[in-house]
């Protein structure tokens, strides 16, 4: 457990915070292409790290990052015109480019120059690996943009699917990457058909029982990445082998999850970006490294029955503690453990059950949380080193995201490690 003092340095990221400051020295995806389609299009509303903000994308293509509040009397930018390469307030025409300088200000006297001394909050924005991002850290700090796995892919190997979650970032990143949970939460396998062998019901998603239903008390081990975290979560395949979770989590809010054991399976990850302290936005990823998705693959992604779950045009699920996910009782009584139709759904219902921002000093962890214990020494030693002057090397190493997560059955005693290296050196 965590006291009252380290939670909420854990887990606060507004401007001027310990994890603010930590954060902002990452870039972090905040937007679908989708949301800027287009040159001159209309601008969007968000909100990063507790700061109200306005995304635009100018005539030239550049996109543009703003506070959402025009210097002049406080107007609200979402309401400008985004035309000829800036931001036109509509209270009284003052205008911004992508950098936050002011390049018209028509409602003062021709002659005047105010408006070289006007500047407004701006923070760099680029599109890159199906997603766009935003840096929010100091310029001379500003690293390049993450070699995650995903990103470096065409898009037709990549899925990409964004929802609001209203749970703190640090909660909803610890889920994650707990590996001992799939044995439950998104199990097939209900008490009744543990007394019922000979029902053979398979998990909505059509996904047979395996080794992380057989065997659900798996033995972690938990070692520091120069990105992160590499954490392996064994459990008992049968007499002569062992089968291994390996998962990567990246700093500051990545999660990798590995794929099944067959060959040619995708991965599957998430990014958990902090909107502020009670909510953050889920970007749930879905790749194949080696080809790209079928459209029977597409299909199966897009059903809500993964990690992609169903959301309206603003990214709220459709499923929500607003309705309780849809829980289905009878559902729940005799086909899956929870009840609650898809994976991302149930991370959601059970993450934000715990409150917006939860209260650590009640937690009773055991040694299926070695990894979520890891993460949180991680992110609070690199935060004290930031605040000693010693930089991120993570946030500082784009090229340290390059890795991979893996499934693999391996023979008692020997190395899983080596196992993994092999398999993703064999392409499959």
């Amino acid at each position: 457990m965590l006291n009252d003092t380290d939670n909420e340095f854990l887990s606060r990221i507004g401007p001027g915070t310990p994890m603010g400051d930590y954060l902002r020295r990452f870039w972090m995806p905040f937007l679908l292409p989708e949301e800027l389609p287009e040159p001159d299009c209309a601008p969007i509303r968000t909100t990063l790290l507790g700061e109200e903000l306005v995304a635009f994308k100018d005539t030239n293509g550049d996109i543009g990052l703003l506070d959402n509040y025009c210097p002049h009397r406080r107007a609200s930018l979402f309401f400008g015109r985004n035309e000829e390469c800036g931001l036109r307030c509509v209270y009284h025409g003052w205008k911004f480019d992508i950098n936050g300088d002011c390049i018209d200000m028509p409602s003062e006297p021709a002659e005047s120059n105010f408006k070289d001394k006007v500047k407004i909050t701006s923070y760099p924005a680029r599109e890159w690996g199906g997603l766009i991002w935003a840096y929010m850290g100091p310029i001379e700090t500003m690293p390049g943009l993450p070699k995650l796995d995903w990103a470096t892919l065409p898009d037709n190997q990549r899925i990409i699917s964004k929802r609001s979650q209203e749970s703190n970032w640090v909660q909803s990143t610890e889920g994650g990457i707990d590996s001992s949970h799939i044995s439950f939460l998104h199990s097939g396998v209900t008490p009744y058909l543990r007394d019922n062998p000979e029902k053979k019901v398979q998990r909505g998603n059509g996904r047979p029982m395996g080794f992380t239903t057989t065997d659900t008390s798996p033995r972690f081990a938990v070692d520091d990445t120069d990105a992160g975290l590499l954490i392996s979560a064994r459990r008992e395949a049968d007499q002569d082998r062992y089968y291994y979770r390996i998962t990567q989590m990246l700093l500051p809010f990545y999660t990798m999850i590995p794929g099944a054991i067959e060959p040619g399976y995708q991965i599957g990850g998430h990014a958990w970006v902090p909107i502020d302290d009670y909510s953050c936005w889920n970007f749930s990823i879905s790749w194949n490294p080696y080809r790209a998705f079928t459209d029977e693959e597409v299909k199966n992604h897009w059903s809500g029955y993964g990690i992609h779950a169903l959301t309206d045009e603003k990214y709220r699920p459709l499923s929500n503690k607003e309705n309780d996910y849809n829980i289905d009782r009878e559902e729940q009584k005799y086909k899956t453990f929870t009840g609650i139709k898809g994976i991302g759904e149930q991370d959601m219902g059970t993450q934000e059950s715990m409150g917006a921002l939860t209260w650590r000093g009640g937690e009773h962890l055991g040694a299926s949380d070695s990894a979520i214990i890891a993460y949180r020494r991680r992110l609070m030693t690199e935060v004290r080193n930031l605040q000693e002057g010693v930089e991120s090397f993570a946030a500082t190493h784009p090229d340290a995201y390059a890795v991979r997560s893996a499934s693999v059955l391996v023979k008692r005693g020997d190395s899983y490690l080596d196992a993994a290296k092999e398999r993703l050196e064999a392409k499959i």
